[in-house]
């Protein structure tokens, strides 16, 4: 079999929703089948695809993604319907329904790209609350330079001339 790395896969990924999902025209890429007869078999199978599974994109949703992807191509020439977007899981479940020992295999591969980028957003998330914490400690630190500075001023000033006594009769006010 043909290896299909981990990082091509993760980078089909898209997060839609709050969620991170494969669309049904790269599954359909991934498991070697056209588009169309991919969404068929997904159609034929629907219980197999509860909404936490898969679901489809709304018009702004895939204008957006168009933008994003720099396609300008809105025309009747290519899709007639919005594109299906599958969790994790439903990716799975479309190889289930594929049968064929390619998709099982490719499976595979699917789920290790969605490991693969929830330990990249792991670490981001380790790496964002170090930084927070740096920063609170650079604060603390930033205020007692701070003092620091405002007392080496003040010994820096030279002292104010000392009171002269005035001579002769002084009157208290």
């Amino acid at each position: 079999m043909e290896t299909i790395p981990t990082e091509y896969i993760a980078q089909a990924i898209r997060l839609i929703r709050d969620q991170k999902v494969l669309l049904d025209a790269d599954l359909a890429a991934l498991y070697g089948v056209e588009t169309k007869r991919f969404n068929e078999q997904v159609k034929r199978n629907r219980a197999r695809f509860p909404d936490d599974f898969m679901f489809q994109l709304t018009e702004e949703e895939f204008a957006a993604l168009r933008s994003q992807n720099a396609t300008s191509n809105t025309n009747r020439g290519g899709r007639r319907y919005l594109p299906y977007a599958f969790t994790e899981h439903g990716a799975i479940m479309a190889a289930t329904i594929l049968n064929s020992p390619w998709a099982t295999e490719v499976s595979v591969y699917v789920v290790r790209a969605f490991v693969r980028l929830r330990e990249v957003l792991a670490s981001q998330e380790a790496l964002a609350q170090r930084l927070d914490r740096l920063e609170a400690s650079l604060t603390e630190h930033d205020q007692a330079i701070s003092d620091i500075l405002k007392a080496l001023r003040q010994l820096m000033m030279p002292p104010d001339p000392p009171k002269k006594r005035q001579i002769g009769l002084v009157r208290d006010e």
